[in-house]
């Protein structure tokens, strides 16, 4: 699956019947494609860049259930968004884990602690679990010493959950692909083709992989999804629809761990306009994030951040983090991400609903917004709105694992602790058979001193459809975010390792790391903020 010639595998069959195309790669999309091949649907899923590229690999990380959500009496989304939750931890272990929060309380904060107690006790009924206790002062500076604690009061302890946004959507493409699914990336949709009756029955789709001289095809089909998330406004116009998101821009710090030490994610309120902010670990790192703010019209593939946010989210964390002494220098990375609302125009963007929409206009359905935590749901109710067109009406099955489950027995012969085994198996599902087959000596040792294997990167290079260093690199793994200078410290034992899986010759490397560099600086790194 996905090896040497696959994508020229697949553009020589293009032109088969088709039930269904999902156009986007998203988790979205992913979710889409994994329901309707379990449905037994002939689909197709196409992405013009790289899967996961856009928001799918840019989100906070986190799967929670949209605490904050409650502030804006989001009841539905919230209760949707922990039911699913409770179901991923469940059904994703490895790849989805509990992350435990800790929520001081300080002076003048602008929800009162007693009011966040009565927050988090609805929380914690719709999950059908208890898991917030409240602390004193003292309590909360044991659980978290490097707060500031001079106007502390005390403060909640809460349970959420994290995940790595762009393997789980690997794992759902890559699952819906052994279902008898076809996904590919770097493949544009340029047209929707039209019936006489305005109807949308098909698309034409530009190859803009490396080497393939831009072929074009065009491809038939009753149904057309359109999940493209923040993008979908640019699929809706060629059907006449007048565009109606909004595009707001979320960027984040990652600073190394012995930076900002922390074993918990800690939510707090912003300074300057009381916004909830995270500082929490993931993989190796410390993640300070999210802001909010209007991307405009101008839509970014690869999104960056800006001055004004690098500023914001400093300034939170010298307030909640004084002692630390963290300056701008220590920030490792950036990353930013687009999401897509229904503008209604309220002046502040975060006021703005973050539950997902449905939209049939002329035969293309489009579905937006949303949260990552939802995208099962999200799935299954595009497709139950466009079932009267699919064959033989098929039922979509919402009690099925989200997640196939995988078999540990390849990893028994290596010499891995029990944490090791459940992150590949969370991670690669039913590939991690492959994956232990792929590894030479020597690749079972983690890069650096994060979790990584160097084994895990010959696999992607070998079985996961890489087109570009950075698909690898910010992707299938994230050594772009987890290592200093994106990972380039490290690219000749990386070059070692993929160089020869890729089949790329001399030039070609070249030019993939020196775009990859240039991609890095520009939109992951502050080295233009610091010049």
């Amino acid at each position: 699956m996905w090896k040497n010639n696959w994508r020229d595998q697949i553009w020589d069959n293009l032109e088969i019947p088709w039930d269904l195309i999902v156009v986007g790669g998203g988790i979205t999309g992913a979710g889409i494609l994994r329901e309707a091949s379990r449905a037994g649907l002939r689909a197709l899923l196409v992405e013009a860049q790289d899967f996961a590229s856009g928001t799918s690999s840019r989100s906070s990380k986190l799967v929670h259930g949209g605490f904050r959500y409650l502030k804006n009496a989001q009841i539905n989304l919230t209760l949707e968004s922990v039911h699913e939750r409770q179901r991923l931890l469940r059904e994703g272990r490895g790849l989805i884990y509990p992350l435990g929060f800790i929520m001081p309380t300080y002076k003048n904060d602008p929800i009162p602690a007693w009011l966040l107690g009565i927050g988090l006790s609805i929380y914690d009924l719709m999950a059908l679990k208890w898991g917030h206790r409240h602390y004193d002062p003292k309590g909360i500076y044991e659980l978290c010493p490097q707060l500031q604690g001079s106007r502390l009061l005390g403060g909640f302890r809460y349970i959420d959950a994290q995940t790595d946004d762009a393997r789980l959507v690997i794992r759902l493409i890559r699952e819906a692909v052994r279902d008898g699914g076809t996904a590919i990336n770097y493949s544009q949709v340029v047209d929707l083709c039209r019936l006489r009756s305005k109807q949308v029955c098909g698309i034409v789709l530009k190859d803009l992989a490396p080497g393939t001289k831009g072929r074009i095809i065009e491809i038939k089909t009753p149904v057309v999804i359109n999940a493209t998330g923040a993008w979908a406004d640019n699929l809706r116009v060629k059907v006449g629809a007048k565009p109606r998101l909004r595009h707001l821009r979320g960027s984040h710090l990652i600073f190394p761990e012995k930076k900002l030490p922390i074993s918990r994610a800690v939510s707090f309120w912003h300074p300057q306009d009381g916004r909830p902010v995270f500082a929490y670990p993931w993989e190796g790192v410390t993640i300070v994030g999210t802001t909010d703010v209007d991307m405009g019209s101008q839509l970014q593939i690869d999104p960056c951040i800006s001055p004004e946010e690098v500023e914001y989210l400093m300034s939170a964390v010298s307030h909640v983090f004084p002692d630390l002494g963290i300056i701008l220098n220590d920030v490792q990375a950036t990353y930013s991400g687009i999401r897509a609302v229904l503008d209604t125009g309220k002046a502040d963007p975060s006021k703005e609903s973050r539950e997902y929409v449905l939209w049939n206009e002329s035969g293309l359905l489009t579905i937006t917004g949303g949260k990552l935590t939802t995208f099962r749901l999200m799935a299954h109710s595009a497709l139950r709105a466009i079932r009267r067109h699919l064959p033989g009406r098929p039922t979509f099955n919402s009690k099925l694992r989200v997640l196939d489950i995988p078999s540990p027995k390849a990893l028994n012969d290596l010499d891995l602790n029990g944490s090791t085994q459940l992150r590949l198996l969370g991670r690669y599902g039913q590939d991690v058979d492959g994956l232990v087959e792929t590894m030479k000596s020597g690749e079972i040792e983690p890069v650096d001193q994060i979790q990584t294997l160097w084994g895990e990167i010959r696999w992607a290079a070998h079985a996961e459809g890489v087109v570009h260093l950075d698909d690898l690199l910010l992707r299938r793994v994230r050594l772009g975010l987890q290592l200093p200078k994106g990972g380039i410290p490290w690219i000749d034992r990386i070059r070692a390792i993929i160089q020869p899986e890729l089949c790329w010759d001399d030039l070609r490397w070249d030019q993939e790391v020196s775009t990859y560099q240039e991609l890095w600086k520009r939109c992951y790194s502050l080295e233009n903020h610091n010049e």
